[in-house]
C-alpha cells in the first residue's frame, strides 16, 4: 500500500530514571505477545542514560529522505533492544549510521545543527499535546519524569485533513484506516520469504508472517526449511530471532 511516512519521535525520557523494572517489564510483556526479539540486560548492565540522543539522530537520518530513516530507526531499535548497544552518545549513533548505509559526512553535520534540535522540539511538542481520544483508547502514557505522550501511535491522516490514531490495534484495522485516508493498495503481489528479506535485510518471524502472508507456523516452517538448505540463518535474541540471507 502507498502511503507517505514521517517519523514523529516522542523524546521517552530526557533521563532515564534509577529504577527501570515496570518499564523493562512492559517491553517484555509486548515482546511476549508480539512474539518480536527483545534482549533487556543492557538495562541492568549499563542503560542508557537518555532517549534523547537517539531520537535527534532519527531526525539527522531522515534529512536524507525517508528511506534513510526508516533504515537508521530500524538499526537503533535493533542495536538498543537486541544486541545491548549503549547508543546515546555521538559516536556510537553515527556509526550505527555507517551500518544503515548513510551519508556519514552529511550525518555528521545533521546531527550537530539546530535544525536538528529544532525538529526534535516540535516532535516533542506534537507527543505532548496528548488528544482526548487518545486518552479515551488508552494510547496515552506516561515517561519517567510523569509526562502525559501520545505514543506509542500511529497516525493516519487524508488529504481532507480527516485522521485516524491507533496503537495496540490490527494490521487490518490500520489497513482500513489507510484506505479511509486515501490509500490505495499498490498491486504488487507478496515476496517470498527470500525476496522480502532481501528488501528489508533482517526480519523477525512475525514480520515474515505479515510481509509474506504466511500466518501461524507456516512462516517458521518455511525459514527453518530454508535455513536447512543453507539459504537464510536465524540470529537468536532472548524472546525471538532476526533473520537474514545466508
Amino acid at each position: 500500500m502507498e502511503v507517505e511516512i514521517t517519523y514523529v519521535m516522542g523524546g521517552l525520557a530526557r533521563e532515564f530514571s534509577e529504577s527501570l523494572a515496570s518499564l523493562v517489564i512492559e517491553w517484555l510483556d509486548a515482546a511476549a505477545r508480539s512474539g518480536m526479539p527483545f534482549d533487556p540486560r543492557l538495562w541492568n548492565d549499563g542503560p542508557l542514560r537518555s532517549s534523547f540522543p537517539a531520537c535527534m539522530a532519527v531526525k539527522a537520518a531522515a534529512e536524507q529522505g525517508p528511506d534513510a530513516a526508516a533504515r537508521y530507526l530500524r538499526a537503533l531499535r535493533e542495536g538498543i533492544m537486541c544486541r545491548r548497544r549503549r547508543l546515546d552518545a555521538g559516536e556510537p549513533l553515527v556509526e550505527e549510521a555507517r551500518g544503515a548505509g548513510l551519508d556519514i559526512q552529511r550525518f555528521r553535520i545533521d546531527l550537530e545543527s539546530h535544525a536538528i534540535v529544532e525538529a526534535f522540539g516540535a516532535n516533542l511538542e506534537e507527543t505532548r499535546s496528548v488528544p482526548e481520544a487518545a486518552r479515551e483508547r488508552g494510547l496515552a502514557r506516561e515517561t519517567t519524569h510523569g509526562e502525559r505522550l501520545a505514543f506509542p501511535t500511529i497516525r493516519f491522516q487524508g488529504d481532507s485533513g480527516d485522521e485516524w490514531r491507533g496503537g495496540d490495534h490490527s494490521y487490518e484495522e490500520w489497513r482500513t484506516a489507510a484506505m479511509a485516508a486515501g490509500a490505495r493498495p499498490a498491486g504488487e503481489p507478496r515476496p517470498d520469504v527470500p525476496g522480502a528479506l532481501a528488501r528489508f535485510t533482517r526480519m523477525a518471524t512475525p514480520e515474515i508472517q505479515a510481509v509474506c502472508d504466511l500466518p501461524g507456523p507456516r512462516a517458521s516452517a518455511e525459514l527453518w526449511r530454508l535455513a536447512t538448505e543453507w539459504k537464510v540463518r536465524p540470529e537468536r535474541f532472548l524472546t525471538g530471532d532476526l533473520w537474514q540471507l545466508a
